[in-house]
């Protein structure tokens, strides 16, 4: 795994900031990010905090516009006029598809740059309400890449996979990172809402 070139699906959030972390201290060479807009209320924001993790850490950053996905499902994410629910359901605020799809574009650029990985942030604490962020996806998106590449080669990792939201910040703190430059929330303030879960489960002490 050392050394191997691979790119990043980096939402510029906790999740994919600390992955991107422990790629770079793992030894691998992220040459590329790709962040996607597509529709969320927190797009700006998210590819904002994107393109500083790719300037700190010399990383290639595209973004990819994506909007024709989320009006797919007009729901608290995505519709400026629905309230986030502090509690999430993932039938309230599910993105067709959204992960299987970010990981096909990004298999479409590693296999014609030769890059071996493409690293995401899921963790076992979204997997709970979302299938698409969990150790199973993976494998079976990973058998599927065996087909869907002409080498094969291409392979979905995330080292974040076992880990909840209070065991990445704290890895974040260990790594670094800053943590203010970071954007979880699912709201588009200028400061993150505080309310929504997503800022509740990261603000949660360690």
């Amino acid at each position: 795994m050392k050394n191997s070139k691979s790119l990043i699906l980096l939402s510029g959030g906790l999740d994919s900031a600390v992955s991107l972390a422990l790629a770079l201290k793992k030894g691998l060479k992220v040459k590329l990010a790709l962040t996607f807009d597509y529709g969320q209320k927190s797009a700006k924001q998210e590819i904002s905090s994107a393109k500083f993790l790719c300037c700190k850490f010399h990383i290639k950053h595209q973004v990819f516009n994506l909007k024709w996905l989320g009006k797919l499902a007009a729901n608290p994410l995505t519709d400026k006029s629905k309230p986030v629910p502090q509690k999430i359901a993932s039938a309230l605020v599910w993105i067709p598809n959204r992960n299987a799809l970010f990981i096909n574009i990004a298999a479409a650029f590693a296999e014609k740059l030769n890059y071996k990985y493409i690293i995401t942030g899921f963790n076992k604490e979204e997997a709970v309400n979302f299938p698409d962020n969990s150790i199973p996806f993976i494998s079976a998106v990973n058998k599927t890449l065996r087909y869907s590449t002409l080498k094969g080669n291409v392979k979905v990792v995330s080292f974040t996979a076992r880990m909840d939201k209070k065991q990445m910040t704290a890895q974040a703190r260990k790594l670094g990172l800053p943590l203010e430059r970071l954007w979880s929330c699912y709201e588009s303030g200028k400061t993150p809402c505080g309310t929504c879960e997503s800022c509740r489960r990261r603000n949660t002490p360690s």
